[in-house]
């Protein structure tokens, strides 16, 4: 294919009205969803802190303002929204005014200064905002009571509904210890750095920001910075009234401590699900009702509704009409992960197989036949759940009702009776109307200099020698129906014939790259076991072959393009196994430059490295996905390899990103090669398309994930494994009904490795209600998240950072706001409640806006965040729920005598002892941090070392040791990482040892080194919003 064939536009600049929450100022709200920057807004949003200092640039220096001592109390007031005026989409708050003071820095030597530009009030009077939280009961134990949960009087406790937290007037904060960890400013205990806080001062209206009718301005937050010890390149994450970040000195009483344990805890929530809904049987037969959290272990049965492993909602009461999810601003969505793994102890999903007449389905709106259908007429005729189409009975499905009205079979038919199951298809759903054929992989592995010299390729081919005879296989067959084929390149291609009657493999060479074509066909795919011999034979060969070679320029889009075409050829889809290193530099198609200017970030143009450089991969990607031609990259990069656009091919196709920085060896090669192993015997859908069916009243949106989209009801995917997930966002087009409820069919067709072409059905059916609190009651705060952070990334393509980052504070006050003022009792404005299911809702959207996708900072590289932003789109809620809040374990107290892991802690350095060994885990990393003091019969018995100064922190791995501690800690070691899809390498951190640094940003309950607020501060900051939202 010549180079003129790859014009496309990018597929997030295809505005399509209603899609992505990106369209035109004029198009319909969408709730839940980043607006475009000419959009008409619903309130102004105050208080919100916007950096007069660029982010990464030195504080200003310069005299204290004078009169800086007090603090000024302004008035909160918002005023009334416009009767009858609906929002457009959430618009992001006014920029910075440049009419504000400059501020100085200021350090444990002087007291803290507070820019004034508003009328002083008495020193006695501080924000009741930033002193001391009194946070009430919460949870299953606390006492239910009738009518609206009330404030706190006396012993009484609000119903289990909600959080409430109490945030009264006080005295100013005392100065805590300079290495305190345990005040309501927590610092991490690092090297004396920039930490960099921000101190909230009124500041004048912004005059650019539109003023709705009858709403006076509304007041906004300077930052503060703070200066400690020399000046650290950093930014500093801009929050909405961000809270005193670092520890100040500010005169007056002493105030008591916020106790941590007193906020709402993500753990506790964790083990209250655990020990209520833990190894039970979970029965999905009753429509709307909420599953336990993906981080709890049970056996989940069938029975009419899919199962939480296949679709979780971000909430399972839909509101009733348009005006009420506006109100709300509750994203409607559903996370779908169509291939998800399912354990041995649950049933697999049945094939249903009606021959050539092919699946049952409604004549009007193409559903398929399922729970829902309600059949009438003495059974000859059925009514979709969907349209309400009344459809005919086709004779050879017709069956007699009970006298319930219910077929006689309804046990015996997956389709009636279950919520997910399959459908054999016909020739109508294959191409070209004729049976595929099974899919191919091709191995495809970067033999340039740096590959050969560090023993990358001679693993890969010693690898693969083992791995062939392991290729994914249905359950009946003896062997796996899967072809294989093999190519190398650097800056030229190499295709081998390794067909079974040669003696010996041969090699063509491709060398015009600008258009590339497949040398040979009979021979170049081919069955493993058949070519065994030559096959080993070329695998041996392949390491010696390029033994001498000097070249280290390398292509990439001409390689993707030649196994693209070598599938086409062969009429088959499959996937390709790349192995690649360095960026693409050698002339062809796809080369591409260094861009990686550190000088772009928190800029508007900011948003340009996550953007992939030219056409060519994008039009690479969308023929891929026509061909059905899964790419999965494995990167070993010593440098820049501008991931934002070599990984595009990847995420559009369904296949998976791997990265090794710096790859060593001896050090990398288990964590590289247990990926690979996972990767290849993943169950795989190929050339797979998925469409999403609702009821009457709303309908599908926007699609979220490892996808593309040609149009906009069509999800295709070059292939989809166990492992991705697409988050469906939901609109309403009319009102919903109460009594049937909102009902949602996900129907994928797709490829077996064999070959067969199925379709797979996954039903769910929600409830729907006129009342606010039952929507909140329903909702679940990991699919929330896993929405938030889906929509965040995706936004940041066209969106400034800072905007995408504010609207998620905005977004999190509304939600919280409209609880509080429809669902709860009156309250004072110094109460914070939080429902029940969305009272953790807060630290993990901190830890979102704190990821390092959003929080652009020097120290983290650009390919780093593309790379993780890429993951995210398309993991599933257990894989973001991980991501976010990873896993801290006490290995200190594990019981060598139970199966049991040690119950996990809250991410914070408190939980810290330096007596203690922790492990931690987010999906990515994974860490082993061992205090000073830890006992040295611990390490004696995990490392075969006599103390904490013996061990190696370049270790990767723990040894084999033959006692019950370490047997244990392998045993856990490995239960985390087979649930994951990331292989974790495992990296040991001594206490006040250098990689303690990075070790810490992990913590997420705590301000980070680079300004990040900390779980505390932002729900005060979060109190504040919807404080002035309500005011």
């Amino acid at each position: 294919m010549s180079q003129q064939g790859y014009v496309a536009a990018p597929p997030y600049s295809q505005s399509q009205p209603g899609i992505g929450g990106f369209g035109p100022p004029n198009s319909s709200l969408h709730y839940g969803h980043y607006g475009d920057p000419n959009s008409s807004y619903s309130t102004p949003q105050p208080g919100v802190s916007k950096p007069t200092v660029p982010f990464g640039s030195p504080a200003p220096v310069g005299p204290p303002p004078p009169g800086a001592q007090q603090f000024s109390q302004s008035s909160f007031q918002n005023g009334p929204g416009t009767p009858g005026q609906q929002p457009h989409r959430l618009q992001s708050p006014p920029p910075p005014s440049n009419t504000g003071p400059s501020y100085p820095p200021y350090s444990h030597q002087s007291p803290p200064t507070f820019p004034n530009t508003a009328a002083a009030s008495p020193p006695a009077q501080l924000a009741d905002q930033l002193n001391s939280m009194q946070i009430n009961n919460y949870g299953p134990g606390a006492a239910p009571s009738s009518g609206h949960p009330a404030p706190l009087q006396g012993a009484r406790l609000p119903p289990p509904t909600q959080q409430q937290m109490v945030l009264p007037p006080g005295p100013r904060v005392p100065p805590p210890p300079t290495n305190s960890v345990n005040g309501l400013c927590a610092q991490p205990a690092v090297p004396p750095m920039a930490r960099q806080g921000a101190i909230p001062g009124p500041v004048p209206p912004n005059p650019n920001l539109p003023q709705l009718p009858g709403q006076p301005p509304g007041p906004g937050y300077h930052p503060q910075q703070a200066n400690y010890g020399p000046q650290m390149a950093g930014s500093q994450l801009s929050y909405p009234g961000a809270f005193p970040g670092a520890p100040a000195q500010l005169s007056g009483p002493p105030q008591k401590k916020l106790d941590p344990d007193s906020i709402p805890s993500p753990i506790q929530v964790i083990e209250n699900d655990k020990a209520a809904r833990g190894g039970q049987v979970y029965a999905t037969n009753t429509r709307g009702q909420v599953p336990p959290l993906v981080t709890t272990d049970c056996v989940i049965q069938d029975q009419g509704h899919a199962s939480p492993r296949y679709i979780r909602c971000t909430t399972y009461c839909f509101p009733a009409t348009s005006d009420m999810a506006k109100q709300a601003r509750i994203p409607l969505a559903a996370v779908i992960q169509p291939f998800a793994s399912v354990p041995p102890n649950e049933t697999p999903l049945y094939l249903v197989n009606h021959g050539e007449a092919g699946p049952i389905r409604c004549n009007r709106c193409k559903a398929y036949m399922c729970p829902f259908m309600q059949f009438i007429e003495g059974g000859r005729r059925y009514q979709c759940g969907f349209c309400n189409c009344i459809n005919d009975v086709p004779s050879f499905f017709f069956q007699h009702l009970d006298h319930m009205g219910r077929r006689i079979d309804h046990y015996e038919r997956p389709e009636l009776s279950l919520g997910s199951y399959e459908y054999v298809a016909t020739l109508d759903y294959c191409r070209d109307k004729k049976p595929p054929n099974p899919p191919a992989y091709i191995f495809m592995i970067d033999v340039s200099y740096r590959n050969i010299k560090s023993g990358l390729v001679k693993l890969i081919c010693g690898e693969l020698k083992t791995l062939l005879d392991k290729l994914p296989r249905e359950e009946q067959e003896e062997s796996s129906a899967i072809r294989v084929g093999f190519v190398t390149y650097n800056k030229v291609l190499h295709f081998f014939n390794v067909k079974s009657s040669l003696a010996q493999p041969q090699m063509m060479v491709v060398t015009d790259v600008s258009e590339v074509f497949v040398p040979l066909l009979d021979g170049f795919l081919v069955d493993f076991e058949e070519s065994r011999s030559v096959v080993t034979n070329l695998l041996d060969q392949i390491p010696e072959l390029f033994a001498d070679t000097n070249e280290s320029e390398t292509i990439l889009a001409p390689v993707i393009q030649a196994g693209m075409e070598a599938l086409k050829a062969a009429e088959r889809a499959g996937k390709l196994f790349i192995f690649h290193s360095a960026l693409p530099t050698a002339e062809a198609p796809g080369k591409l430059k260094n861009r990686d200017d550190k000088k772009l970030l928190n800029t508007d143009k900011e948003k340009t490295l996550f953007q992939p450089q030219g056409s060519c991969y994008e039009a690479l990607a969308r023929d891929c996905v026509s061909s059905g031609c899964s790419v999965s990259l494995f990167l070993f990069p010593n440098q820049y390899v501008d991931v934002a656009s070599v990984g595009l091919v990847t995420l559009c196709t369904g296949g998976t990103l791997y990265k090794y920085n710096n790859f060593q060896l001896e050090a990398d090669s288990p964590q590289f090669l247990r990926d690979l192993r996972k990767d290849l015997g993943k169950q795989t859908g190929f050339d797979a398309t998925m469409r999403v069916r609702t009821s009457t009243g709303f309908r599908a949106t926007d699609f979220l994930g490892a996808v593309y989209m040609n149009n906009t009801t069509d999800v295709e995917m070059a292939a989809v494994d166990c492992d991705k997930a697409v988050t469906v966002e939901f609109k309403h087009d009319d009102k919903l009904n109460e009594d049937t409820g909102a009902l949602i069919q996900c129907a994928l067709l797709y490829t077996t490795h064999s070959g067969q072409r199925r379709i797979r059905i996954h039903n769910m059916g929600l409830n729907c209600s006129a009342q606010l609190a039952d929507v909140y009651r329903a909702c679940e705060t990991d699919a929330l998240i896993n929405f938030f952070a889906k929509s965040a990334f995706k936004a940041i393509l066209s969106q400034p950072l800072k905007t995408v980052r504010d609207i998620l504070v905005s977004q999190t006050a509304h939600m919280l706001a409209c609880y509080k003022k429809n669902c709860a009792s009156p309250a004072t404005l110094s109460q914070l409640i939080l429902p029940e299911t969305m009272k953790v809702l807060p630290v993990y959207m901190n830890c979102l806006l704190k990821s390092c996708v959003l929080g652009g900072r020097p120290e983290i590289p650009t390919d780093e965040r593309a790379f993780q932003r890429q993951l995210l789109m398309a993991m599933g809620v257990a894989d973001t729920q991980l991501f976010f809040y990873p896993l801290l374990l006490p290995l200190h107290s594990l019981d060598l005598q139970s199966d049991a892991v040690p119950a996990a802690i809250r991410c914070s350095e408190e939980r810290l002892s330096e007596g203690g060994a922790f492990l931690l885990a987010n999906g990515l990393s994974m860490f082993l941090w061992l205090g000073a003091g830890v006992c040295p019969e611990l390490i004696q018995g995990l490392f075969n070392v006599p103390s904490f100064a013996h061990i190696s922190a370049q270790a990767t791995s723990l040894p084999d040791l033959d006692n019950p501690f370490s047997k244990k800690l392998k045993h856990i070691l490995e239960q985390i990482q087979s649930q994951r899809p990331h292989t974790m390498k495992l990296i040991i951190v001594k206490q006040r040892e250098q990689p303690e640094m990075l070790f810490r940003q992990f913590l997420v309950e705590d301000k980070d080194i680079y300004g990040g607020a900390s779980y505390v501060d932002f729900l005060v900051c979060i109190h504040k919003e919807i404080g002035q939202l309500l005011s």
